[in-house]
């Protein structure tokens, strides 16, 4: 295998990119996949999870070309590992690193603005609630509380995936995208089921319409017939992917019509203090 090639890296990052240079050198083992480990070593460059660089600086951090480290982070970035901040011409990480390691959220920012935020709101309303990011076709749970006053008997928590289509939460992911790609997510989302496609086309459309009408989509025993829930997007602007704000309870203890008039309200409210306490961190 031949030598890395490496452009000539800051004082502050050799160590860094000594670091990676020597994974590189020749003799390695012949089952070590170059090109993976040059993905992973551009997540490792990120200090922190609310660094954000550009691809000059990972570049100079890991010791490779830019030109390389360019082709690499667009890739990071479809998948969700990056995220992509246009204005600023920078990356943070990716919300879609929590399907590798749960304990990330920790260190997200999101945290720091939700906390106690959920836990209350789980207690007062007597659901659970949850923070979700998409995953490709489904949702991910990234954080989860349950009334300490009421056994919520839900089988979920984090790291769970739901549904696209059908959730409330998932809903509520299509309702805030762009129209060219709310219609390609919904063409693949016909083509896994075209004999439920009907019901499930009408319910990403009505779930368009309720977060203009009412401020949250709802799914009442769409997806569970024994689970009611509705769901508020948080406006975190461009530093972060889509994050959703969900409220869900089994049917015998939380109605539709109490979802709406009691837990709603809440939940919206909710929503905007998270979203003012994030853009103060």
């Amino acid at each position: 295998m031949r030598k890395l090639e490496k452009e000539q890296p800051s004082t502050e990052t050799a160590g860094d990119a000594d670091a990676v240079a020597s994974i590189f050198e020749e003799g390695a083992d012949r089952n070590f996949v170059e090109a993976l480990a040059r993905g992973l070593r551009i997540l490792q460059a990120f200090h922190s999870s609310e660094e954000r660089l550009s691809n000059l600086e990972i570049a100079r951090r890991c010791g490779l070309p830019k030109s390389t480290v360019t082709r690499l982070s667009y890739t990071l970035t479809t998948l969700g590992f990056l995220h992509h901040i246009p204005e600023l011409g920078r990356y943070r990480i990716g919300l879609a690193t929590l399907t590798l390691a749960r304990v990330t959220h920790s260190r997200l920012d999101l945290r720091e603005a939700s906390e106690p935020l959920l836990q209350e709101l789980a207690d007062s309303t007597r659901s659970m609630i949850s923070l979700g990011i998409r995953d490709d076709l489904s949702v991910l749970y990234i954080d989860c509380r349950r009334s300490q006053s009421t056994a919520v008997t839900l089988n979920l928590d984090i790291g769970s995936r739901l549904p696209l289509g059908t959730t409330a939460m998932g809903r509520a992911h299509i309702a805030v995208m762009g129209p060219s790609e709310r219609r390609a997510v919904m063409n693949r989302l016909r083509a896994l089921n075209e004999a439920s496609w009907p019901a499930m086309e009408q319910g990403i459309l009505n779930a368009v319409v309720e977060i203009s009408e009412i401020g949250c989509v709802t799914s009442f025993g769409e997806w569970n017939k024994e689970i009611n829930g509705i769901a508020v997007p948080l406006k975190l602007g461009n530093a972060l992917p889509p994050v959703v704000l969900n409220a869900a309870a089994p049917t015998r203890t939380i109605s539709a019509e109490k979802f709406i008039s009691e837990v709603r309200p809440r939940l919206i409210a909710t929503a905007r203090i998270i979203e003012n306490r994030y853009k103060r961190t």
